[in-house]
């Protein structure tokens, strides 16, 4: 399922930073009693009730204005309304309805999407009858909030998450594995998207950031039924110039989240590059089932010799990704292109899997007696049980007299052995440590 976007637009300086920071619970937007001063969209992860969203920051929206700046702001909070789940449209409560609330309020009226309406700066209880005005906008009944003395945003967050998408628990996307395709512009992510689909689908172009939002394909083979999400491709932040691209950003990073298998793909011409290290970290460290594929090998001069030296170059520069599976394959030409589900797969098997507790406690007491725990000062770390308490991914609980006493070190141990011992080729796997008197 995929994590609800909330966008937070309004006219300039109603508190739009003001509210993002407290949902965010950190001080992020850049808050200044000057319109304009957001000029760029800032999200960030949210959650109320348990369930988890991302809410994203847009500059003032300003309908009439000419200025190069704010129209620009104006044509990110567009941008922003399109791609959210759930728009709050924040109003100033002491300053009353505007023209230019109206002219946003009938923007959002046209893009048929989920509007709460918050009047914000409603911070003296003799305020409260200034909400009434804002029926006027026809987008339902108004919350008075104050986003700056935190009052009301309970009422708020309550009415976002009940405008949520509905899914169904049984939904028929739940038997398809989710694969990512992520990497930087250019490198073949649509074309192999395509080849694998047997149709144009996606728009190929030599143009880096064709791509420019998260798109969704639908594919059963052999090996499976797969969704494949062709991302946006993330440059550095500082050569990101249109504005839409930030954007993209955000749903490239969402389609890692809601991925079972993220494949990075390389340009075998141009290698890897930090940006690639980053946007594959970020699935790192969601412990998520992990492929590179090396696309344009057609294109390399090699011998015998050739993908063994590049592969052993990519896994020193991607050395915190021991498990990552790797293929070199020509998008264009068809060349291996019909083994990618097929290891996808068995990198989804693996973040799925499941270990009986009695084998996993056998393993892991044969480990500490070959290699006991080094002494902290005084003390010794002591591993009473361990449990695999989930899947995708793979995560164990080790109950121990005291996890301040577990070193880094003996930690990748205990991790080596069970990937040692059980096949976990492909996959984060997910360790935890918890108190338990012997």
């Amino acid at each position: 399922m995929a994590k609800p976007i909330v966008a937070i637009v309004g006219r300039p300086n109603v508190g739009k930073s003001t509210l993002f920071n407290k949902l965010a619970g950190k001080r992020i937007a850049i808050v200044e009693d000057t319109p304009g001063v957001t000029r760029d969209r800032i999200y960030a992860d949210a959650e109320w009730l348990n369930k988890n969203f991302t809410i994203i920051d847009t500059g003032g929206i300003e309908p009439e204005s000419e200025d190069i700046i704010i129209s620009q702001m104006r044509r990110q909070a567009q941008i922003a309304i399109e791609m959210a789940d759930v728009v709050i449209f924040v109003v100033d409560g002491k300053q009353g309805l505007t023209d230019s609330d109206n002219e946003v309020a009938q923007m959002l009226r046209k893009a048929q999407k989920a509007v709460i309406l918050a009047v914000n700066k409603i911070d003296r209880k003799q305020l409260d009858d200034n909400i009434y005005e804002f029926y006027n906008l026809g987008l339902g009944d108004p919350i008075a909030i104050s986003a700056s003395q935190a009052l009301g945003l309970g009422d708020l967050l309550d009415e976002v998450v009940a405008r949520f998408p509905k899914y169904d628990e049984d939904d028929e996307n739940d038997e398809y594995i989710r694969i990512a395709m992520v990497g930087r512009p250019n490198v073949g992510k649509s074309s192999l998207i395509n080849r694998m689909l047997g149709e144009e689908k996606h728009i190929v172009s030599d143009i880096p950031g064709t791509t420019r939002d998260a798109v969704d394909s639908y594919l059963e083979s052999q090996e499976g039924k797969f969704i494949l999400v062709d991302t946006a491709g993330l440059r550095k932040k500082s050569k990101i110039k249109e504005q839409i691209e930030r954007y993209s950003a955000v749903r490239t990073l969402a389609a890692i989240e809601n991925a079972d298998v993220c494949i990075l793909m390389i340009d075998a011409e141009k290698g890897i590059a930090e940006q690639d290290e980053k946007i594959i970290g970020y699935a790192h460290e969601l412990n998520k089932a992990i492929m590179v594929i090396v696309n344009k090998w057609d294109l390399i001069e090699k011998d015998d010799k050739t993908m063994n030296r590049f592969k052993n170059d990519l896994r020193e520069k991607l050395g915190f990704l021991p498990y990552a599976q790797y293929l070199f394959i020509s998008a264009k030409t068809g060349q291996r292109v019909n083994k990618v589900l097929g290891i996808a797969k068995e990198c989804y098997n693996n973040y799925s899997k499941r270990i009986k507790t009695g084998i996993l406690n056998d393993v892991i007491s044969k480990a500490v007696m070959m290699k006991e725990p080094p002494v902290v000062g005084i003390n010794r770390l002591k591993i009473y049980y361990v449990t695999q308490v989930g899947t995708k991914p793979p995560t164990f609980v080790f109950f121990v007299n005291n996890p301040a006493l577990l070193h880094f070190s003996y930690e990748r141990y205990l991790e080596n052995q069970l990937r040692n011992n059980f096949d976990f080729g492909g996959t984060g796997i997910k360790l935890e440590f918890r108190e338990r008197k012997e």
